[in-house]
């Protein structure tokens, strides 16, 4: 078939005879990042279903949904993205066409039509496929499924039981049912022109790159090939983690001011990165740079800036006002830094103890125990996560309302622009797929809340309303995303609005969250890969059988990997401050204490009339009433262009990932961000733009290959090495430590 093309910047045409009657502005995308980024050709003769792309697109997912998993119990949980498979599979890709035998054969059953291990070139269309398979891998970005956090809590925290087949299919149900509904959505957020997913041009960029750009001219060949370089930065990456990761785990956090001070409490909660402010922490250890927040090498500057910003203002400033200026909530009764629950007098509450037979708050020993109490930074952090909810909906309200509705508008009544053309070429997705994807899940899992009501303890009726509220908020919230590459979450409302209406029930509460929550998650994802293979022309059926297939085998490995590491290491999750073992579930222990504050005591208890942290609740007026601010600044100052620079989401939500992220984490992620992404970038744009994304990949690779091999050696047997650079990963014991006077905890001095 023939093809569409532009060429910038007279955007001519070459038509075929079925696009002779478009006029020119129809081929062009109104966005203008768009018209400067993705490829207006398209070959559809290029072969999509390769036997290069089922083996590395498998391989891909299998390897990615295992690491992530694995990595997901560790005290630094390294994430490796796509954009690793991105990279580390173009050269693998590039061999197995050369190797490959070129020999067409036919397969019985399948007609006259030829089949053949090796298509030709590897393509572009199948690194997409491949990397879109990959994602799967990596829950869309997440790490691993949503839900398994839930198998962990239950295992490993509450010390209880679930069946293996309940917690598969409650994995597979959470993951896939937000699919449903938003297949029957691409009409309003993938194929409209102004709908146009900002992060997805990130990818698109790569992919060019790496595909369009590897032989320009002689100065290029004279440089070291992308692939050599990949070979050689994973190698040191491999070799390099052998020190921080075994042989010398004081790598991991060189916290200098708890050396100079080893008896104040004060200035190991100053110096601590781990539980402390982190002041002068830093690590020579990737997976602490690239954990939580991903890897600092593909954020943009600007948003390294805002997470800056936001980091300074609530880690010190807030947080040393709060803790040692007003003692809000009787702040040093307890650590400053921590993810845990304690009683009135800091010793760590005993959560078992209040959980009856029936699973289930037991009010007699809650009585007995006192209220539950938390640290101050995690108090005030589910205060900003309030203020962040409200604002991002008052924010884009205010500054991008408008644009989003009409790009809407425009979006139904606005003509196509050439991918959208170019996307008729191929077969559609049947709607009824969909139909009969979202009853097939809705149907398991209201029979698993039903027949198997033991393990997930979560009434029908909360299945309802969770996808209820997960499908009215995924049009608006994709729009939103698709717009302005903001994506508020539905976790806090949800656990609340569960908790109000069933408390005392944890699991009941969890489930409704990852329902609500995950769903509307998933099928933005789902719809974010769309738009990814509606730019890069991937045929639909293709797509939507790689991300369905994807998303099964990742949710399968995900839980496999669970239950072996669950049953198999000892304690584990189980954090001992004096220990140093690395399986600590920092993820893991967050969900955990969500539970047992928004489901086993409930709401009412903690932020309502009933508990000790009512006054929070006005950070969500605060959130609502900031961006009104900002906004009413910038109308009376039209002429002052930074005003509307001033993003309260971001700013607020810089902290989101703390806990269970560490000062550590953030400290280490600036840095290395802002020396590559504003250093680099500003003065070896070359080497940025040829080497930066590849070495972001082997350094996520060579980490992960040598953890597992770590723990597949000596980690299985226990076996360690003790000196002063191994016995203790900080050497900041005393930041755990209360500073009110009269406070006894064990291992730290009282006052």
């Amino acid at each position: 078939m023939g093809s569409v093309e532009l060429e910038a910047p007279h955007f001519q045409k070459k038509l075929t005879d079925e696009d002779k009657d478009v006029s020119e502005d129809d081929l062009i995308s109104p966005v203008e990042q768009v018209r400067l980024t993705v490829p207006t050709t398209d070959d559809t003769t290029v072969p999509v279903w390769t036997f290069r792309m089922w083996v590395l697109g498998l391989l891909s997912c299998v390897l990615l949904s295992f690491l992530n998993q694995f990595f997901s119990y560790r005290r630094e949980p390294l994430i490796i993205t796509q954009i690793t498979v991105q990279v580390a599979t173009l050269p693998i890709g590039r061999f197995m066409a050369s190797v490959l035998p070129t020999t067409k054969f036919t397969i019985p059953g399948f007609g006259p039509r030829e089949f053949s291990l090796n298509s030709g070139p590897f393509n572009m269309k199948e690194h997409v496929l491949i990397s879109i398979f990959a994602n799967a891998g990596s829950a869309f970005g997440n790490g691993s499924a949503y839900a398994v956090g839930i198998v962990n809590i239950i295992k490993a925290f509450y010390g209880r039981n679930i069946s293996f087949f309940a917690s598969w299919l409650l994995i597979i149900t959470t993951q896939v049912m937000g699919y449903g509904w938003a297949g029957l959505l691409r009409k309003y957020v993938v194929e409209p022109a102004h709908m146009w997913w900002p992060s997805t041009l990130v990818q698109i960029s790569l992919f060019r790159a790496l595909h369009e750009k590897e032989d320009e001219d002689d100065n290029e060949k004279k440089r070291m090939s992308r692939a050599k370089f990949f070979v050689i930065a994973l190698t040191c990456s491999f070799l390099w983690y052998l020190f921080p990761g075994y042989l010398f785990q004081t790598l991991q956090s060189i916290s200098w001011v708890c050396w100079a001070f080893p008896h104040s409490v004060t200035a190991h909660q100053l110096g601590s990165g781990l539980n402390g402010l982190g002041i002068g922490a830093f690590a020579l250890d990737w997976s602490v740079v690239a954990s939580f927040l991903f890897s600092p090498l593909i954020c943009p500057f600007f948003a390294i800036v805002n997470v800056f910003i936001g980091y300074s203002l609530i880690v010190y400033v807030i947080t040393p006002i709060s803790y040692w200026g007003l003692n809000v909530y009787n702040a040093k009764n307890f650590p400053i830094f921590s993810a845990d629950l304690f009683t009135a007098q800091g010793q760590p509450y005993n959560i078992t103890a209040i959980v009856n037979n029936k699973f289930e708050i037991d009010m007699g020993q809650y009585k007995k125990l006192g209220q539950i109490h938390l640290s101050t930074f995690f108090a005030v952090t589910y205060g900003i996560g309030f203020a962040t909810i409200a604002s991002t909906l008052t924010h884009v309200a205010l500054f991008y309302g408008r644009e989003i509705y009409d790009r809407y508008r425009a979006s139904s009544e606005g003509k196509e622009d050439v991918h959208t053309r170019l996307m008729r070429k191929y077969k559609d997705i049947p709607s009824w797929w969909f139909y009969v994807l979202l009853a097939a899940t809705i149907v398991v899992s209201l029979a698993l809340c039903i027949f198997l009501k033991k393990d997930v303890q979560m009434p029908y009726w909360g299945l309802l309303l969770a996808a209820a509220i997960a499908f009215i908020f995924t049009l608006p919230i994709s729009i939103i995303t698709a717009t302005t590459n903001q994506t508020p979450g539905l976790n806090i409302i949800t656990e609340y609005i569960m908790g109000v209406m069933l408390p005392g029930e944890p699991i009941a509460n969890v489930c409704f969250k990852t329902y609500g929550y995950m769903s509307m998650t998933q099928a933005i994802s789902f719809l974010s890969d769309f738009k990814l293979g509606h730019y890069m022309k991937i045929p639909p059926r293709s797509m939507f059988l790689v991300q369905f297939l994807g998303t099964m085998i990742a949710g399968t490995v995900n839980l496999g990997v669970a239950w072996w590491l669950l049953d198999s290491i000892a304690n584990i999750c189980h954090q001992d401050p004096h220990s140093n073992s690395p399986w600590t579930c920092p993820n893991d222990r967050v969900f955990f204490d969500a539970s047992v504050i928004w489901g086993l005591v409930g709401p009412r208890r903690i932020f309502g009339p009933l508990g000790n942290y009512q006054a929070l609740n006005w950070f969500f007026l605060g959130g609502v009433l900031g961006p009104v601010v900002v906004w009413l600044f910038h109308r009376a100052f039209p002429e002052q262009s930074w005003i509307p620079l001033i993003n309260l989401p971001v700013l607020l939500g810089a902290t989101g990932y703390m806990p269970p992220a560490t000062a550590l984490n953030y400290n280490s992620w600036i840095l290395v961000g802002t020396i590559f992404n504003f250093f680099v970038f500003r003065y070896r744009k070359g080497w940025w733009q040829r080497y930066n994304y590849i070495l972001s990949a082997a350094l996520d690779a060579g980490v992960a290959f040598m953890a597992v091999l770590l723990y597949f050696t000596v980690g299985i047997e226990d076996k360690s090495i003790s000196w002063w650079g191994t016995t203790d990963p900080e050497h900041c014991d005393l930041a755990i430590c209360p500073a009110a006077r009269g406070i006894s905890v064990d291992g730290c001095p009282t006052f």
